[in-house]
């Protein structure tokens, strides 16, 4: 170790304890479970976008109860947010 001489960078060869060599993918890759079956991940560049594929992927989705409990939960959000700010619900109501 000389003195005007630069320390080298000590190399590893580490390899996860249960990585496959013939495994698909990084395994320092971080994925999440359903994004293979997502069509609202990716590149969406603007709002637009981002919109129009999570009305396409609710229109098409093939689990119709899902749907309809997305439905009811927007509906009970908004009944509490009406609540919360005093909305009069009468002038829905004929006379």
């Amino acid at each position: 170790m000389g003195l005007l001489a630069k320390r080298k960078n000590k190399k590893f060869s580490y390899q996860p304890r249960y990585y496959e060599q013939d495994g698909e993918g990084s395994p320092f890759e971080i994925k999440q479970k359903f994004d293979d079956y997502r069509v609202t991940i990716g590149s969406n560049k603007g709002l637009k976008t981002k919109f129009i594929k999570a009305l396409n992927d609710y229109k098409y989705n093939k689990n119709k109860e899902a749907n309809n409990r997305i439905l009811i939960i927007i509906g009970i959000l908004l009944l509490i947010f009406l609540f919360i700010i005093d909305f009069d619900l009468s002038i829905f109501k004929r006379k």
